[in-house]
């Protein structure tokens, strides 16, 4: 019972210790620890228990060695999620000119059909590795996700392309809980804070190196190399995860997912998608028509969430203003981030006529920019609290935008006129993105965390997909001109400011000494309905 109790504590100490980091689905896992009572089905490194000292130090050691072993294995696996899924934005108009006869609203799927299926199962997913054990959950997902992207480099057109890609999804939203898991598992209460800071900062680095990479492989062989080297890989990772990880004990909850309500979600999300990004070559009542079965989709998910007792999703933490707000300005800044970030490429390489590895170089400077953002706002934050970095973020990202409105134009001058604005928009998107996902969970009572993290996270993710489909919507109808791209950088310059405006609503509440905004006693405690 004593030991119990400890992992409860020290549960509750890592919830509390995230706010900071880059991925709010970090909160998901660690909240669920703590709800089914810390480690008790989780392969973990059982205590030390020996007689003489000399065997205590060896033990230790091995516990030790064995921890950076599993941390080494799971970040591998985030490592390789987290650049697939910048490198195929980068590669983008390379796939364009490999399915030369393939219009752009069906290429666009290749990019937001993973998206959409990652963030729906996001939440679901956490369950699914409860019910399985965590190391066999990760085995799972890492088969899926590799097996998934050798058939991706084996597409021949581009819908046998989408459908692996989102193969590719269902590998990932297993992989990321699972992975965490093992992670949280594998190391004492004291170290992991740290350890799991420097697996995020691992996944970040391979976000900004994503561009890079991919753009590199792609002048240096094809498009499909950026799928093909995900094979070696994830079997050699597969291979040390089945020496090194220990199978875990695994249990059936009483409930299961709402794979149901997932279905609903990336069809809702999926239609308004599709008739954003047909509305140029469609006809006005076609888009519409797409547009309303979206949305009629999108009104039945939340009509299903209040009826069904164990929807995977719960709006009852909207309940709280500044969790709604922090939301719904999640939502805006991840369509705003997705809309800029395929924007780049397709102006790089359509306008300035720039090879794909110079694209992809000079991409890197403004994902770089992010990680030293977000650390330095985050410890502001616990100063100023999240509203204004949020204020100020959005305003500066909002000025980016208005610098490539007023500085771009046919001509390349890349250091003179972009690369001012890029530095400005990492800057800016290193103080909005951790701090909205702080604000998201700010005022949830701790067995909320999870809920609240899951959600935040496919927020961001479905609002990425929509941006892309207006971007590949704007470019498509006027082509790859100056004047189309201004369009999109003033759409951007809106977005800014909408979340500046946002984060003004948000209540202001005195600092605890981890970071997190108190709002005094909860009074947000309704019954949970989900079961993650």
């Amino acid at each position: 019972m004593r030991y119990r109790s400890q992992s409860l504590n020290s549960g509750q100490e890592i919830n509390r210790n995230f706010t900071c980091n880059l991925q709010s689905f970090y909160f998901h896992y660690a909240s669920m620890k703590t709800n089914y009572g810390g480690n008790q089905n989780s392969p973990h490194i059982p205590p030390v228990s020996v007689a003489n000292e000399d065997g205590l130090q060896d033990s230790h050691s091995n516990r030790h060695r064995t921890a950076w072993r599993v941390f080494g294995i799971t970040t591998l696996a985030v490592f390789m999620v987290s650049l697939d899924a910048t490198v195929v934005v980068a590669v983008f108009p390379s796939l364009r000119e490999s399915f030369g006869a393939t219009p752009d609203w069906l290429l666009s799927w290749i990019l937001n059909a993973y998206t959409i299926v990652y963030a729906a199962l996001l939440i679901p997913a956490g369950r699914w590795v409860d019910r399985w054990g965590h190391a066999r959950a990760f085995s799972i997902g890492l088969t899926v996700f590799t097996g998934a992207s050798a058939l991706c480099g084996l597409s021949v057109g581009a819908s046998f392309l989408i459908a692996a890609r989102m193969l590719q999804a269902v590998g990932a939203a297993l992989l990321t809980p699972a992975a965490l898991a093992l992670t949280l598992d594998a190391f004492p209460a004291n170290r992991r804070p740290f350890v799991v800071g420097l697996w995020s900062a691992c996944g970040a680095l391979a976000a900004a190196l994503g561009p890079g990479v991919g753009s590199w492989l792609v002048d240096l062989t094809s498009w499909t190399a950026i799928f093909w080297i995900n094979v070696p890989v994830g079997l050699a990772g597969w291979w040390y995860a089945k020496r090194t990880l220990a199978s875990s004990q695994f249990h059936l909850s009483q409930t299961s997912p709402d794979a149901f309500g997932s279905l609903i979600l990336i069809l809702g999300v999926g239609a308004v998608c599709a008739g954003i990004v047909r509305s140029s070559e469609a006809s006005v009542l076609t888009t519409l028509t797409t547009l309303l079965c979206g949305t009629i989709l999108l009104a039945a998910l939340v009509i299903w969430v209040r009826k069904h007792p164990v929807a995977s999703r719960d709006f009852s933490i909207f309940q709280n203003r500044n969790v709604l707000l922090a939301n719904v300005a999640t939502l805006v800044f991840g369509s705003a981030f997705g809309m800029m970030f395929l924007s780049f490429f397709l102006f790089m390489t359509g306008v300035w006529q720039f090879s794909q590895s110079l694209a992809g170089l000079a991409a890197m400077p403004g994902p770089l920019l992010v990680i030293p953002s977000a650390i330095l706002s985050g410890r502001l934050a616990t100063h100023f609290g999240q509203r204004p970095l949020l204020i100020a973020g959005g305003l500066l990202f909002a000025v980016s935008q208005i610098w490539y409105l007023l500085r771009v134009s046919a001509q390349p001058d890349y250091f003179v006129s972009w690369l001012p604005g890029q530095i400005l928009a990492g800057l800016a998107i290193g103080m909005v993105l951790p701090n909205l996902t702080s604000q998201a969970l700010a005022g949830l009572s701790s067995d909320h965390f999870g809920i609240g993290g899951a959600v935040n996270t496919a927020l961001r993710q479905l609002g990425g997909a929509i941006g892309v489909a207006v971007a590949v919507a704007i470019v498509s109808h006027a082509g790859q001109t100056v004047s189309s791209f201004q369009v999109i950088y003033l759409i951007l310059t809106v977005a800014g400011l909408l979340v500046a405006g946002i984060a003004c609503g948000l209540k202001v509440f005195p600092q605890d000494p981890n970071g997190f905004e108190m709002a005094g006693p909860k009074t947000f405690s309704p019954p949970m309905r989900s079961t993650l």
